[in-house]
């Protein structure tokens, strides 16, 4: 199962529940993707294929070189589809809590001082603001694509939708021992 959406959406948090309450495996893509210093893995892409052949997953449908490998395997793509004010404020508080704390996220990173927000261009708060709407194109493009008619699609339009469907068809699977939630 892949959970995407804009970054700040919940992607992870959701993969990671989703794995848990189904028994799956799960693991972060940003985990693999980033080594020291923010430096992609040269491993990624071979990490990303063993992942897959694994048993039954979830994971976060994320970075380019993956989406392929990812969607050719999943048979669910829950569609974190919030506002963009709702993505921006998770992703603020989220940013700015983790880099007052000091914490670290995926092989001795940390986020970069406050301030770089105005002076790198890919910045995570600015990659949020622009990137917020290509989630749904890309989802519409899968829709019309070659995955169309064996992959169900999930699209929840904000938390309220996001925790029903958390309290319903999810948490329904877990009760049938079921894989995936369709």
């Amino acid at each position: 199962m892949l959970v995407t959406g804009t970054s700040g959406s919940g992607k992870s948090t959701l993969a990671s529940l989703v794995a848990r309450t189904l028994r799956l495996s799960y693991v972060e893509m940003d985990s693999l993707f980033h080594g020291p210093q923010w430096t992609p893995r040269p491993e990624f892409e071979d990490d990303v294929r063993r992942f897959v052949k694994g048993d039954a997953w979830a994971t976060e449908w994320q970075y380019r070189l993956a989406r392929p490998v990812l969607l050719e395997h999943a048979d669910t793509l829950v569609w974190l589809d919030h506002p963009r004010h709702v993505v921006m404020r998770r992703v603020t508080v989220r940013t700015a809590v983790r880099r007052l704390r000091r914490q670290e996220l995926w092989n001795g990173n940390v986020e970069p001082p406050l301030r770089t927000v105005f002076t790198d261009p890919e910045h995570l708060l600015r990659w949020a603001w622009k990137s917020h709407t290509r989630t749904g194109e890309r989802v519409r493009e899968v829709l019309r694509g070659e995955h169309a008619d064996r992959l169900a699609v999930v699209r929840l339009r904000g938390q309220r939708e996001v925790d029903q469907w958390r309290s319903g068809p999810l948490r329904r699977a877990a009760e049938r021992g079921e894989e995936s939630v369709r």
